[in-house]
């Protein structure tokens, strides 16, 4: 492999990264996995991306988009995209990954970097929530929406992932 493509395959791998931090906070997550899986399958001739695997993966981000419009039409609890967020969630994926690589080797990066990023969005948003007026703070039940809504999101991020890496190393 040259070092062109070498550097184009550790590009791959950090906008995969990037597509499942954004799913976090309800950005297009899935789409930008899915948009990542289709320029490497045009770079490499399509020799081990094939059309049924980018239908397969564009139907599961249309549904991961579907699942957070659904979520938004019923207003469930929104995390703001704030500094103080962004870096929880960082600092959260990087323990998760961590944390899970020795026991879990590859998926512990995916899902450590994932499950460490949700549990950092959480914490800082438990000590934003636990500083306002009760008035002013979220139900228990609307938390559990927003963390619900935010797995489902990533699960189908981590999914279309995996399917995609399965395919490049197989």
């Amino acid at each position: 492999m040259s070092s062109f493509a070498e550097a184009g395959f550790v590009f791959f791998i950090l906008v995969l990264f990037a597509g499942l931090y954004l799913s976090l906070f309800g950005l297009p997550g899935a789409a930008v996995v899915f948009l990542d899986v289709l320029l490497y399958a045009l770079f490499t001739g399509f020799s081990q991306i094939g059309w049924k695997l980018l239908l397969f993966l564009l139907i599961l981000a249309v549904l991961s988009e579907a699942v957070d419009f659904w979520a938004e039409s019923i207003k469930i609890h929104k995390i703001p995209p704030t500094r103080i967020f962004f870096w929880g969630a960082a600092l959260g994926g990087v323990a998760g990954m961590i944390v899970l690589t020795p026991f879990l080797w590859g998926l512990g990066i995916w899902g450590g970097f994932y499950l460490g990023g949700l549990t950092g969005l959480l914490i800082t948003e438990w000590i934003r929530q636990s500083r306002l007026k009760i008035p002013h703070q979220a139900g228990g039940l609307s938390i559990l929406g927003m963390i619900g809504r935010k797995t489902v999101k990533g699960m189908f991020a981590l999914t279309m992932i995996f399917v995609s890496l399965s395919h490049i190393y197989s």
